[in-house]
């Protein structure tokens, strides 16, 4: 499974909006220049997450975005979900029938599944606020970083 731009460019769009939040809405042209995203994709990009209300479009002179909520309070998954990204790994990804031709899942389709729950239960775990604040463990944290978390979580 690889995630999309959609999804990358949207949580990279979100963590620099979190982060530049002084009382007054940021222009997408600042987000855009700052992320090296096309405008035009951001555009798309955050009509979709105002409509499901993690975002506020200000309007007029001095206008842009604003958080709808606080960072600490929208979930990574959130953001991916706005912008139609799934996280979903099945090959069938959800149908009524299975991925093979003959209409039955396949074998690994149990395993494919339950790492995308895990997916899913990590991604909403982790706040706008974490990634901005870099909270996130991950391989470039130094030594201490995504297996040594996994042995700290692993050891409670």
């Amino acid at each position: 499974m690889k995630l999309s731009t959609k999804g990358r460019y949207a949580v990279m769009a979100m963590a620099d909006l979190a982060s530049h939040v002084n009382g007054s809405p940021v222009p997408l042209a600042e987000i855009a220049s700052r992320q090296e995203i096309s405008l035009s994709y951001l555009e798309q990009l955050f009509a979709r997450m105002r409509r499901a209300g993690i975002v506020k479009a200000v309007r007029g002179p001095g206008g842009g975005y604003r958080l709808a909520r606080t960072a600490a309070d929208i979930r990574i998954s959130d953001i991916i979900l706005a912008v139609d990204e799934p996280v979903d790994i099945t090959r069938c990804q959800h149908q009524m029938k299975g991925c093979m031709e003959s209409g039955q899942r396949c074998i690994t389709h149990d395993l494919w599944d339950e790492l995308s729950r895990h997916i899913h239960l990590y991604l909403s775990s982790v706040s706008l606020e974490d990634v901005v604040s870099r909270r996130v463990a991950g391989s470039a944290s130094g030594p201490r970083g995504l297996a040594a978390a996994l042995r700290a979580a692993a050891a409670e």
